[in-house]
């Protein structure tokens, strides 16, 4: 609790105690302080309501109580007598009633945040006043204006010349957009009046907002055509329409003329025409979706020439024919890419598999032909295919069971022969889809396929004259690139020199000795396969005791863009750290294999309990409860995940971000304890920099969708405080078992705000149902001492993961006080056990 003596300090000018864990009432005794100039109580457990005295504190010029449970009303002449106030926020509480009409009388405010509250009513019209106001933030309450009258408000806001965002979005605005918009400050860079019921058209003069950087209208009621004063809103970087109902075509002058947009989305419409070849202009573009509208004609090749396009490209549910452009191999960094329930004809192009990153392919309901391409078999990280009603033909490739993150591959109705696959995916009927397929045969039972007639099965392992033929042909080559490779062996040779990340006490090995330890690289020993590499469980022999060492190795795809830098990344992140909850480097090998190629791979620690990811989200052929972690477990592995990332940001000498943290990288050896891994994407930071330092590599966006932060997204700026977000977002992925990328995060909701919706009234709802069951079977009944102390446990966990998740990156915590948070739970467990 604050304690009420703090108003016996009447010389006191600044409290500041966010981030604490202040229970109780704000103390009354506070309004005594009449030199307080700040008061910041933000991330804490206060409860109750602000007392009156406080509003006599003329002195004040910040007030902030943020992200706490207080309640109540904020009295009409609150603002009144706080003439020195600049900055007030109330931001994520539980306030309600009205915006206090006394709000115009602060004529020195700065910034008044209210967002993520219970407000109600209409917003003051007379605002006009408040001219240095630079933040006006009343998302996510439940504001109205329902006519011209309440709208008021927004034309005195256009004399706050000095304003920098205007979020008014999630609110129950209604009526017809104001055109008072289109007058507010030129240098006005954040717009949002997304999710509310406004109606009617843009207003024309919109472009008049020539500073906007993001403009946010989504999900209302809008209609008409996009006025063509777009294409002045050149310093866009995130433009959001969808789920409104526009109409008419994309004019090709906007398109053309904003060409720094990040983020283009307008999908749930009902635009209509050709797509303008001038969208290829937009050559910052991270995420383009257009689905759910009525375009027409080929896509234009020109859209792949955007290859900054990496989280996601949507065309799906549109009118959208001919063929896929083969020019699609040019976005090698791309997520995405959903086109289903369009008019496509022709084959996959064989450049897609260029698209390594690729993670979701939606093809279905198209008219697509042909062959599954063979060129495919690169995408390891596929996770959803689906080339449902189509019309395919031809086997259903082997390759498609190797990739062992494919969770869901529909091929159902088209015209797939012969003997299905029995390897991989292929072995779990819950993941797979070939209905519809009349000639297809075999295959696990579960899926209810005819046996295979002799013939099929003769005609799948019979070797045709030709194939002997070119096997020939191809050894007889193979033998002369062979004499030509000895030939050339001793001026290659240095190419074959140890890496420096060899450890004292290692032998650097060599590419014979790492065929011989994995049986050719055999897939019985492949571990998991990534965007830059696949691990391999390898028998390691020692020259020295004779014994073999069961080692994880790391084998670069070299051929695929980046991976080269991920190599050098990880061996340059790791040549010189040492901790315990690091994956620990035995060596590196950097020669040429048996064709003459460079062969790069890394010689890890192996964990013989696999990573986090499985033990979350364990595969449906495991035994019920077989790989569940207890709230103990999950508590020991979040504090080695901190302390890991502890010694990355503060004691390793210059601070190195990881930027790729998520349960796969997070390992467990035999005893349980969590090694980080997997430093391919990470950055060292210069000595003497800022925190934030802007990315100089080409390898795209950096990290993975979901637990990834939103500034990097933005700008790919790289920091300590994305590692924060990304730990955060594990938190609630322990606490949950959802992923970030759950299907059912959509329409703006994600993993953080599902669980804050949560969070106050049903959180044992969303909790993992192993972890529910705990507490619920537990040793004491639910209101007892054991399992109690547990839900609290729990409780605090999730807060500290919403502390981490933060979207603004400086509010979120740092990875010491993340220690520290973490060890206060344990310190309290211990406590009430005694």
């Amino acid at each position: 609790m604050i304690p009420t003596s703090f108003g016996n300090l009447s010389n006191l000018t600044i409290i500041s105690l966010l981030n604490n864990q202040l229970s109780g009432a704000i103390p009354s005794s506070l309004g005594r302080l009449t030199n307080m100039v700040t008061l910041i109580l933000d991330q804490n457990n206060l409860t109750g309501s602000i007392p009156p005295t406080i509003w006599n504190m003329s002195s004040l010029v910040l007030f902030s109580v943020e992200t706490n449970e207080l309640t109540g009303t904020v009295p009409p002449n609150a603002l009144s007598k706080l003439s020195a106030l600049e900055i007030f926020s109330l931001v994520e509480n539980n306030f309600h009633g009205q915006i206090p009409s006394s709000l115009p009388n602060a004529t020195g405010l700065i910034q008044f945040e209210i967002a993520i509250n219970h407000f109600s009513g209409t917003i003051p019209p007379k605002l006009g006043g408040l001219q240095g106001l630079q933040f006006f933030v009343l998302a996510f309450n439940a504001f109205e204006a329902k006519n011209h009258h309440e709208w008021n408000f927004m034309h005195a806001l256009t004399n706050c010349s000095e304003l920098q965002a205007l979020e008014l979005n999630d609110n129950k605005l209604s009526g017809t957009f104001p055109s008072a918009a289109s007058n507010l400050s030129t240098k006005l860079p954040y717009l949002s009046l997304a999710g509310n019921t406004i109606s009617g058209h843009v207003p024309r003069e919109i472009g008049n907002l020539v500073g906007l950087r993001s403009l946010q209208i989504d999900s209302n009621s809008l209609t008409g055509f996009l006025p063509s004063s777009f294409s002045m809103l050149r310093n866009l970087r995130r433009l959001t329409l969808d789920n409104n109902v526009f109409s008419g075509p994309i004019r090709p002058t906007f398109l053309g003329n904003c060409t720094q947009l990040n983020i283009f989305s307008l999908s749930m419409n009902s635009f209509s025409g050709i797509i303008p070849s001038t969208i290829g202009n937009m050559v910052s573009l991270l995420i383009l979706d257009l689905s759910t509208n009525h375009f027409t004609g080929t896509i234009p090749s020109s859209l792949f020439n955007i290859t900054t396009l990496s989280i996601q490209l949507g065309i799906s549910n549109n009118h959208f024919e001919g063929p896929i452009p083969p020019e699609i191999g040019n976005l090698q960094n791309l997520v995405v890419f959903d086109a289903m329930f369009n008019r496509l004809t022709g084959e996959i192009p064989a450049t897609l598999g260029k698209c390594q990153l690729l993670q979701t392919i939606n093809l279905q309901n198209n008219s697509l032909a042909g062959n599954i391409p063979s060129l495919l078999s690169g995408l390891k990280g596929l996770e959803i295919l689906n080339l449902s009603r189509n019309n395919f033909s031809g086997q259903i490739p082997n390759f498609l069971g190797d990739f062992t993150s494919l969770a869901h591959l529909d091929l159902s109705f088209n015209n797939f022969d012969g003997e299905v696959p029995k390897v991989g995916v292929f072995a779990n009927a819950t993941k797979i889809w070939v209905v519809g397929n009349s000639k297809l045969c075999g295959g696990f039972q579960d899926l209810h396929l005819p046996p295979c007639s002799l013939q099929i099965l003769k005609r799948k392992h019979k070797i045709p004259v030709l194939a002997i033929v070119l096997s020939l042909v191809a050894t007889t080559i193979c033998i002369l690139l062979l004499l030509m490779f000895f030939l050339d062996y001793y001026k290659r040779k240095s190419r074959e020199t140890p890496s420096t990340m060899s450890t004292q006490g290692h032998k650097v090995v060599s590419y014979q000795q790492l065929v011989e330890a994995t049986n050719g690289f055999s897939t019985l020993n492949l571990l998991g396969s990534g965007s830059y590499g696949s691990v391999y469980r390898a028998n390691l022999h020692d020259d020295i005791s004779g014994q073999e060492n069961i080692v994880a190795l790391k084998v670069l795809k070299l051929h695929t863009p980046g991976a080269l830098k991920s190599f050098t990344s990880e061996c340059e992140a790791m040549r010189n750290l040492r901790h315990r909850n690091l994956v620990k480097v035995i060596t590196a090998c950097s020669s040429i294999d048996f064709n003459g190629n460079d062969f790069k791979a890394i010689v890890l620690d192996f964990m013989p309990n696999g990573n986090l990811e499985e033990w979350l989200h364990p595969f449906t052929n495991h035994q019920p409860g077989a790989r569940n972690l207890s709230l103990a477990q999950r508590m020991s592995i979040l504090f080695d995940v901190a302390n890991a990332l502890e010694y990355l940001h503060c004691n390793g000498g210059a601070p190195i971000v990881h930027c790729d943290l998520k349960p796969s990288n997070v390992l467990l050896d035999s005893d349980m304890l969590a090694h980080v891994g997997d430093f391919g994407l990470s950055r060292i930071l210069i000595e003497g920099c800022s925190y934030f330092q802007a990315s100089t590599n080409s390898m795209g966006f950096r990290g993975t969708i979901g637990y990834a932060p939103p500034e990097y997204g933005a700008g790919n700026m790289v920091s300590t405080h994305g590692d924060i977000y990304s730990y955060g977002v594990l938190i609630l992925e322990m606490v949950t078992a959802r992923r970030p990328t759950d299907n059912m995060f959509d329409q703006g909701l994600n993993l953080r705000k599902y669980v804050k919706i949560a969070f106050e009234s049903r959180m044992m709802d969303i909790v993992d149902p192993e972890l529910a069951e705990e507490l619920e079977n537990g040793p004491a009944t639910t209101d007892g001492p054991s399992n109690q102390r547990k839900v609290d446990a729990l409780i605090s966990l999730v807060k500290l993961g919403m502390l981490c998740s933060e979207e603004i990156p400086s509010s979120r915590i740092s990875t010491k006080d993340i220690i520290r948070e973490l060890h206060a739970i344990k310190v309290k467990e211990i406590k009430e056990n005694k």
